[in-house]
């Protein structure tokens, strides 16, 4: 383990700018996302969530994949070369860091997406220890430990500095270019790491029960009567899939710009009507349907096609989020052992 004084933190973001791209949380006009990083850039190390999930970083809000040129019969296919940006990412939360291996078991899995593939290899993440979860957080219900946070290298907060630890080779050979940093103990970072456990099991949602939901459980909760109820309300504004870390459903699209024909991708939801339209028109016609499908797929059909790791990280931002207060939590408590016992 390693670390530098806090009031030295800016000298160490100039060190590793210098190398390589650098993103941050920054506050921009109120509100936090990651940035990339420049002298006199409005860094938020406390905040505990950006708006949007690091996951842009790694698959982009919108990309192009391919252009056409046509000049009278002949035609001219141009694709972009690989990403080949190197640069680190740094304060993404152990949430966060969670979003990025289920988005790994989507993009890395045959056939490969080889623009994502290429933004994780030239990636490095750094992880940051929480010290202030919000009452919306539950990430601790999928079995995850904010005070360690994965990562190529995970960083805390503590006793007047911010310590790292290499979890990967990556990260090994990251720190070991950072000259600025000096040999810690371990134990330095223990009351830290001791005071987050201590808010954690105060937290209203830590004991949030999966039990019976899971990848066994498609025929049992596909037919439940509780979805149109809890659909009801429902917008279809997918305000909770864009700010979601782990949603990866995207659409391809073509864009004419008067000299060639674009084609790029772009996020997309499957809470809104037009998503995966066919000739023959959307295969899921009604909002119950698509709010089904969303919290089926996160809970159910994803933990049974991957081992049982579930589509959701208990970030909390849909829960803070949505504007109708209809979450992924009201959902788990309507069909989970909660309501169960109340029969």
């Amino acid at each position: 383990m390693q670390k530098i004084a806090i009031d030295r933190i800016p000298e160490l973001f100039s060190a590793i700018a210098a190398e390589r791209a650098l993103y941050l949380p920054l506050k921009k006009k109120g509100a936090v996302n990651f940035g990339k990083w420049e002298k006199g850039a409005e860094v938020d190390l406390s905040a505990l969530h950006t708006v949007k999930s690091p996951k842009d970083l790694f698959f982009p809000q919108s990309e192009d994949l391919v252009s056409f040129k046509m000049q009278g019969k002949e035609i001219s296919v141009d694709a972009p070369d690989a990403p080949d940006e190197k640069f680190v990412i740094f304060g993404v939360r152990a949430c966060d860091a969670k979003g990025m291996e289920v988005l790994d078991r989507v993009f890395l899995s045959d056939p490969v997406d080889t623009y994502y593939q290429a933004r994780r290899k030239n990636g490095v993440v750094v992880t940051l220890s929480c010290s202030a979860p919000e009452e919306t957080c539950f990430c601790s219900v999928f079995g995850i430990d904010p005070a360690r946070p994965g990562g190529d290298v995970s960083a805390w907060i503590a006793d007047g500095g911010l310590y790292v630890k290499a979890l990967t080779e990556k990260g090994e050979a990251f720190l070991s270019g950072l000259s600025l940093l000096e040999a810690a103990d371990e134990a330095e970072i223990e009351p830290a790491v001791k005071a987050l456990g201590e808010i954690m099991e105060k937290l209203p949602l830590k004991d949030l029960d999966l039990n019976g939901i899971d990848g066994n459980a498609t025929e049992k909760l596909f037919g439940s009567e509780q979805w149109t109820e809890l659909s009801r309300a429902c917008l279809g504004c997918g305000t909770c899939t864009y700010v979601c870390p782990t949603c990866q459903c995207y659409d391809i699209r073509d864009f004419d710009t008067g000299r060639e024909i674009r084609r790029y991708r772009c996020w997309d939801s499957c809470m809104y009507s037009d998503f995966t339209r066919m000739a023959h028109g959307n295969p899921r016609k009604s909002q119950v349907e698509r709010f089904r499908q969303r919290f089926m797929h996160k809970l159910v059909y994803f933990p049974a096609n991957n081992d049982g790791m579930y589509s959701c990280v208990g970030c909390g931002r849909c829960v803070a989020k949505c504007p109708i207060s209809m979450n992924i939590v009201k959902v788990v408590k309507a069909l989970g052992p909660e309501a169960r016992n109340k029969v």
